[in-house]
């Protein structure tokens, strides 16, 4: 889980889930063709997007803050996406 204060993004047994100023986006594992991340390019952000199976493309954008928890963050997701999504 990466939360700020507007927006968090959930990785678990049942899928992705988006919450972005109060509203959620849930994508179960079965819908999604493929999960993509990366920190922004400022280092300040963890950037992840969604790509549903009919080829639309979500996006979620969360603060790390302090900038070190993105470094906690990426390893963390890495190893949650490796189990519950082993082929991407």
């Amino acid at each position: 889980m990466a939360v700020d204060r507007h927006c968090s993004i959930v990785v678990d047994a049942e899928g992705v889930s988006f919450e972005i100023n109060d509203v959620t986006a849930e994508f179960p594992w079965p819908e999604i063709r493929s999960v993509h991340y990366q920190p922004s390019p400022s280092g300040k952000h963890l950037m992840m997007g969604v790509i549903h199976l009919d080829g639309r493309f979500y996006e979620c954008v969360v603060e790390a803050k302090p900038r070190t928890r993105l470094g906690e963050w990426l390893p963390r997701l890495h190893a949650v996406l490796g189990y519950y999504r082993p082929m991407g």
